[in-house]
């Protein structure tokens, strides 16, 4: 498989003006890297304006190279500037709603406060988008969340994955996945 390139936006008004020091989008760098051998291909911090969050989806997401993944870090709570999920709903194609749920379902042995993320998922064109919490604790945890299966969604989404649970599947793509849970 072709390395993953990814790109992550710290949406934060303070760390967009200096006056903080963003720590979850530099974890969830080093997560991806040495987790998932991922290229950090692209980093912003941006303040939680909407027009301005929208706009750098959009260009990262359109742009070429084209990265594979985008997560968004901060602006998913309940405070009245956070609006990450909703910059996210204006540009992506086609929600995921399942990645969402895994993550709070699979987060919250550790913390209940996981359901008061709204963070959306999503794609447009080829590259899938992730809004994680703010905190590094947050942000790294909902990650991990989703490690496991982050590749296949990934080669799926490339096209690089003919996912077929058929016996007779011949690949057409180079890769066929065969699923042990089907008769």
């Amino acid at each position: 498989m072709t390395p993953i390139r990814a790109a992550i936006l710290t949406v934060s008004d303070r760390c967009s003006r200096g006056q903080a020091l963003d720590t979850s989008g530099p974890a969830l760098a080093t997560m991806l890297r040495d987790r998932l051998n991922v290229e950090i291909a692209l980093t912003a911090c941006l303040p939680d304006e909407r027009t301005e969050l929208s706009r750098q989806l959009r260009e990262w997401a359109t742009a070429t190279p084209t990265p594979d993944l985008i997560l968004t870090t901060g602006g998913t709570g309940l405070a009245p500037r956070d609006v990450t999920p909703e910059a996210t709903l204006d540009v992506i194609e086609r929600r995921h709603h399942g990645l969402m749920e895994l993550i709070r379902r699979r987060c919250y042995e550790k913390t209940p406060r996981t359901y008061l993320s709204r963070g959306e998922a999503g794609t447009i064109g080829r590259t899938l988008i992730i809004n994680l919490p703010g905190s590094q604790r947050g942000a790294t945890e909902s990650l991990e969340a989703l490690l496991d299966i982050l590749p296949h969604a990934i080669e799926t989404l490339r096209g690089e994955v003919q996912d077929d649970g058929r016996p007779e599947a011949r690949s057409i793509t180079g890769r066929v996945v065969h699923h042990g849970d089907r008769s």
